[in-house]
């Protein structure tokens, strides 16, 4: 096993860090790192927002639910779909720019910040540093948008926070390499199927220690009764196209 692979598979969420400071040629390192990832056309339709000042996650943290590693971490990012800067530059060289503003582009905007994010954290990660994706960052993208003072046709997509990690959880479980991974067609799951893939999941003792403090008879019944329930998912699903449609992308 090569030390890439080795970096990926021992990946670990921190959400705890300690208060050694990220050097600007570390973070740069991270941030070339996450510029050279796959892009759509070489247009690269994102943009990276960095946060160090402690004034500014102060205002950023209650619309990331007030979690502590956004204040904790020493650094922030924030990535973000945008076609501002192309947009511009076509205006600017009188080409033609119609046809950016739809979602097709806000698909590749997504797939190329998500694609920089990822390469973020394996650098980070390499470097010996720790990351926690924050999934807040669509749930209160209008708010967001008004603290970074985003233009049209930029939206936020995601977030990390980095830092030295304060703690070594254990690594997080994960599906079976058969769950996810089809050979020539999709092939669709049998009940069988199903039983057995999320067997080892639903057998953990984090789960059993679930099931007994939330008393809803399965794993299941926990992510759709409380984790991601029906209501809040068609709530901040509504937040965030309007967001889109404020900034021109639908």
């Amino acid at each position: 096993m090569n030390e890439t692979i080795k970096t990926l598979i021992e990946h670990r969420t921190i959400r705890r860090y300690s208060d050694r400071d990220i050097d600007e040629n570390t973070l740069e390192q991270i941030l070339i790192a996450a510029i050279r990832g796959s892009t759509t056309g070489n247009i690269q339709p994102y943009s990276i927002i960095v946060n160090r000042d402690k004034a500014m996650k102060e205002k950023i943290a209650p619309f990331h639910f007030n979690q502590k590693a956004v204040m904790e971490a020493p650094v922030l990012l924030t990535f973000c779909a945008d076609f501002n800067r192309f947009i511009q530059w076509c205006k600017q060289r009188d080409a033609d720019t119609d046809g950016f503003n739809n979602m097709q582009c806000f698909m590749w905007g997504i797939i190329d910040a998500t694609i920089a994010t990822q390469n973020a954290c394996i650098a980070a990660e390499s470097l010996g540093l720790g990351i926690c994706y924050i999934g807040t960052v669509t749930y209160n993208a209008k708010e967001l948008s008004e603290i970074y003072k985003l233009p049209e046709n930029v939206v936020p997509v995601t977030c990390i926070t980095l830092g030295y990690p304060a703690e070594n959880p254990p690594l997080t479980d994960r599906l079976p390499l058969e769950a996810v991974v089809h050979h020539e067609i999709y092939h669709d799951y049998s009940p069988n199927d199903i039983n057995r893939l999320y067997a080892e999941k639903e057998n953990l003792d984090s789960t059993k220690q679930l099931l007994e403090e939330n008393q809803l008879g399965n794993l299941a019944k926990i992510f759709t009764q409380k984790r991601y329930t029906k209501k809040d998912n068609e709530y901040f699903a509504e937040r965030f196209v309007a967001v889109l449609k404020e900034q021109n992308f639908l």
